[in-house]
């Protein structure tokens, strides 16, 4: 999995600051969506305390990993699946984490049946998606994409797909289509 293009991502997504704030639940954050917890250097830290850039990407590569590991509790295939498909499920995880995402059971079941339309449905048939709004959206749209998806090879139906999107969002600076590997983020 390109890891970088997963930071760039989630830095979207989740933001990234290199200090100590408050998430929308009031809970102690900082970096790229990191929760400090007992045993993070942060512990105990006051809001606004200075994070360095060097911690911040650390930390990440850490979270990363962990979501990824988390990501293949409900998806044991997670490395078989698209590039793009994995991108976005170890970024729901990175959201959610993995108990949640487990109980998208419709999700997880057209996932693992190569069912892409009726993943991007299932995907939105959720408090999440009104909680996340436009990050769900899309995600929904790059697991829609896929339902044009040909094996290791874009189809003309699919590079319709990724010009439609890539059109939509563009403009309003949310996401793109990156052409050299195929990613939409």
């Amino acid at each position: 999995m390109n890891i970088e293009k997963l930071r760039e991502q989630l830095k979207i997504d989740e933001g990234v600051k290199y200090e100590v704030y408050l998430d929308h639940l009031g809970y102690k954050t900082f970096g790229i969506g990191h929760l400090i917890v007992a045993g993070d250097d942060e512990y105990g830290a006051d809001v606004g305390y200075a994070v360095s850039e060097e911690r911040v990407n650390a930390v990440f590569n850490e979270d990363v990993k962990k979501y990824i590991e988390e990501s293949k509790k409900v998806f044991p295939n997670l490395q078989e699946l698209p590039e793009e498909a994995q991108q976005v499920i170890v970024n729901m995880c990175f959201n959610m984490g993995a108990p949640r995402l487990s109980k998208f059971k419709k999700f997880v079941a057209a996932v693992n049946d190569g069912n892409w339309s009726t993943a991007a449905v299932e995907m939105m048939d959720s408090r999440w998606a009104t909680q996340v709004g436009k990050r769900a959206e899309r995600l929904r749209d790059r697991i829609q994409a896929l339902s044009n998806w040909k094996g290791d090879s874009l189809n003309d139906e699919y590079k319709k797909a990724r010009d439609s999107i890539n059109d939509m969002y563009c403009d309003k600076g949310t996401w793109a289509w990156h052409v050299d590997n195929n990613m939409l983020y």
